[in-house]
């Protein structure tokens, strides 16, 4: 029988505003990279980074929680004018999390 794949948390938040500083930086910059530089891919970062933030600042360690709040709060964005939505930016984030804890996102040693 499988075992289930254990939670990655973040440590605990010492500077949850630093977090988010370095969040919208890194994604803003995924998201310039994956497609086209776009005025939206700032806010997108934005947004993304202080929903981030506000889970860090109540205490949300879970990555995997993290990433559901996102895509949860990010489905009252507007991404008409944007390559993404609210799965990828999730998604996003979510590799850009493992990648800070030194966590290979990619499956199998891909």
């Amino acid at each position: 029988m499988s075992e289930p794949i254990p939670p990655i948390t973040l440590p605990p938040a010492q500077n949850p505003q630093q977090e988010g500083q370095w969040l919208q930086k890194t994604l803003h910059e995924w998201l310039d990279q994956e497609f086209l530089p776009e005025p939206v891919n700032e806010t997108i970062a934005e947004r993304a980074a202080q929903i981030f933030v506000r889970h860090r600042m109540e205490g949300e360690n879970d990555v995997g929680q993290l990433v559901i709040a996102i895509v949860t709060e990010m489905q009252a964005f507007d991404f008409s004018k944007s390559f993404f939505g609210e799965f990828a930016v999730a998604n996003a984030v979510s590799d850009l999390l493992l990648q800070s804890l030194d966590i290979n996102p990619r499956c199998c040693g891909q």
